[in-house]
């Protein structure tokens, strides 16, 4: 357990927060919110002890671990990368070998000494201690926390010394969950990670036995890992119980809260005024007047503080293209023997939002390049159809920049039709306000120059964008412009991007890049997810029901050499909208084995639709009646449980603390019950 007592932090002479009351406990997961330069980094470094309070008190429970990921800075050196992470166990790897040595004294001593006995006690006692930390299984648990971060086998036995940032940056993140500290502070951890290891991370930390304080500008990972939110606003610290969204909803209510309280009390405020100025100089008054001055003084003024403006830009629309965008027929791409991918054919059509999906190294940007020209296939044709002008955004594009020139100066020139003021509209909402649209581009960083890159863009786009991770070094608010302004756009987009709620939100196409092969599927990426599953649960079935009812001989000779064979699948959408979707092959001249199509279309389990189970008109009601309560119940729970929550932030005594502590757990027993009952209730009812 942490704790925050009456805490405040400056950052020179401007006060991060100030009188902050936050008590951390065991197994809680919790996101760290607030606008830029709020102090959420700051205050990390607090919790994780790097940093020192100005006012106020923090304490911990004793032997209590705390383990800490900084957003970048990291340099491991001198080990390979699997050597690394096992020096997370080196207590364990000590006690393994005082085993081993203390084994081997056994073996000579005489089995009736005393110093025998000592020796096996001791023996005994480290063999249930190895036992119990699973000693044994350390190679295992680092190969398993290696895969899922990415680092394929090959990686193991390299120096870390050979890996880039992003990559050292996985390794610490790899020993920090290997260590299993009791409260994980991570700030930023997916700022490195594809779209993959992302997934892995949030099933990793949402069993993790402990607790996490999470910093991140990605909405669904924040959405799917925590169940608390914790805002610096206002230089307070805010507790909303809940994911991000549920927090967002919340804070909209508190705002509004704050925003009539201080209408009120304005109110209040110039009635008393008013009262003064008009009676001050009356003597049958004064009583009443002085009465009015000092209510006036102990009134404690309510703030609110100005919100970061809303800015909604649109795209210049561009001059419209042909039908068909892009053709891409028998594609391929070698780098020297190491084979990318091979026999692409697929078609991207006006107004598509195409999002490249697959793990680091499968190949998205090299397809991207492809696409925008700038590298040559190996082996087919890229053909851009009739009026296409491409425009590409690369992961470094600051690259290609004018060094010298002013950055508002260099996007007026890019957008000759927008007025200046949109123009720094748009650069604040990319982080450069003030003075900053007045700097030379060379004196920026590299992550500086790609937002700005990025912005330019924007402003004057060609009718087929490009985009290479366009939402790297952006925050949710960039991120949310950039969204609106491609959702808003005639033209067609392709993009790399490794956050799941932007990919969600814009993508009406996926192609997925993986295993030399290019497979498309119609929707977002969630609609992807589901897709694949799909088709590799039908591929599963079709094998087995194969095997069993034609025999092995009979079997084709792809599935006899243990390949996917894809064959037509046609059936009409059940009533109730359940089963599997249709797996159907290209239909387009010259569709080839390495691109797949996923339409829509359902397939009924066992050849019939399954009929919804009738219930009792009696029990139906009884159902319906308790569904009704319990959706009555469940946020009185939840509301007591956040006052509970509240009144912990406050420290008033040990046995207090304790008192509550357990009241809390009680209530959210109490809450999980309840919400399993109505989830189960919702299920008979259909």
């Amino acid at each position: 357990m942490l704790s925050l007592q009456n805490a405040g932090k400056r950052f020179g002479p401007r006060v991060l927060f100030l009188e902050a009351n936050w008590l951390i406990q065991n197994h809680e997961k919790t996101a760290l919110v607030g606008a830029n330069g709020a102090g959420k980094t700051t205050l990390m470094k607090v919790l994780a002890g790097l940093e020192t309070l100005d006012y106020g008190t923090g304490q911990q429970t004793r032997g209590m671990s705390i383990g800490y990921l900084p957003q970048e800075g990291l340099r491991l050196t001198g080990r390979t990368v699997f050597e690394e992470c096992l020096t997370v166990f080196d207590e364990i790897r000590e006690m393994e070998r005082e085993i081993e040595r203390l084994s081997g004294e056994m073996a000579e001593l005489d089995h009736e000494s005393a110093e025998y006995e000592a020796v096996a006690e001791r023996y005994s006692t480290l063999q249930e201690r190895f036992h119990a930390l699973d000693g044994y299984a350390l190679d295992a648990q680092v190969g398993a926390v290696l895969t899922g971060l990415g680092f394929g086998k090959e990686d193991w036995p390299r120096l870390t010394d050979e890996f880039s940032g992003g990559w050292q940056m996985r390794i610490a993140l790899a020993k920090l969950l290997l260590a299993k500290p009791n409260l994980l502070l991570l700030d930023e951890p997916t700022n490195h990670l594809d779209l993959e290891t992302r997934n892995w991370l949030e099933d990793y930390l949402k069993n993790y036995p402990f607790g996490y304080i999470l910093i991140s500008h990605d909405r669904y990972f924040l959405d799917v890992t925590i169940d608390r939110t914790v805002e610096i606003w206002n230089k307070q610290l805010t507790i909303y119980q809940g994911n991000f969204t549920k927090y967002l909803k919340q804070k909209d209510v508190r705002r509004s809260q704050l925003e009539a309280a201080y209408r009120n009390q304005r109110e209040r405020i110039e009635h008393l005024e008013a009262f003064i100025s008009r009676f001050r100089y009356q003597a049958t008054k004064a009583k009443q007047v002085q009465s009015r001055i000092k209510e006036l003084e102990k009134i404690e003024r309510i703030e609110v503080p100005e919100e970061e403006p809303v800015i909604h830009f649109k795209f210049p629309q561009p001059p419209p293209s042909g039908r068909i965008v892009v053709e891409a027929e028998n594609l391929g791409k070698d780098y020297g023997t190491k084979r990318i991918f091979a026999n692409a054919r697929f078609t991207i059509e006006r107004g598509d939002r195409v999002a490249l999906v697959g793990v680091n190294g499968a190949g998205k940007s090299t397809l991207i390049r492809l696409l925008s020209g700038t590298e040559g296939p190996t082996a087919g044709t890229v053909k851009l159809g009739h009026n296409v002008v491409a425009e590409y955004f690369a992961q470094d594009q600051y690259k290609v920049l004018d060094p010298e020139a002013r950055m508002l100066d260099d996007i007026s020139r890019a957008a000759l039709r927008v007025p200046e003021v949109e123009l720094r509209s748009l650069l604040g909402c990319f982080l450069f306000s003030g003075d900053d649209v007045l700097k030379p581009l060379g004196v920026l960083s590299g992550g500086e120059r790609n937002r700005y890159a990025l912005a330019r863009i924007l402003v004057s786009p060609s009718n087929f964008l490009l985009l290479d991770e366009p939402t790297n070094h952006l925050d949710m608010r960039a991120k949310d412009v950039l969204l609106d302004a491609l959702a808003a756009f005639s033209g067609t987009v392709v993009f790399v991007s490794h956050d799941r709620y932007f990919i969600d939100r814009l993508a009406t196409r996926v192609l997925e890049v993986e295993n030399g092969a290019i497979t498309a599927y119609e929707g977002n990426y969630e609609d992807h997810l589901r897709k694949k599953e799909s088709l590799a649960a039908s591929i599963d079935s079709k094998q087995d029901f194969s095997a069993r009812a034609v025999g092995a001989k009979d079997v084709s000779p792809a599935l006899q050499r243990g390949e996917s064979e894809i064959v037509p699948m046609h059936a009409e959408p059940r009533g109730d909208g359940a089963g599997l979707p249709v797996l159907q092959k290209p239909t387009a001249p010259g569709d080839g084995p390495n691109t797949i199509v996923i339409e829509g279309g359902y397939e009924a389990a066992n050849g019939a639709s399954r009929e919804k189970r009738r219930l009792n008109p009696i029990k139906q009601k009884q159902m319906q009646d308790r569904c009704a309560f319990l959706e009555e119940e469940i946020p009185r729970v939840e509301a007591s449980i956040a006052h509970t929550e509240q009144q912990l932030s406050v420290y008033v005594s040990a046995a207090e603390s304790q008192r509550l502590t357990t009241l809390a757990e009680e209530l959210r027993a109490q809450l999980a019950a309840l919400t399993a009952e109505w989830e189960e209730l919702m299920v008979q009812l259909g």
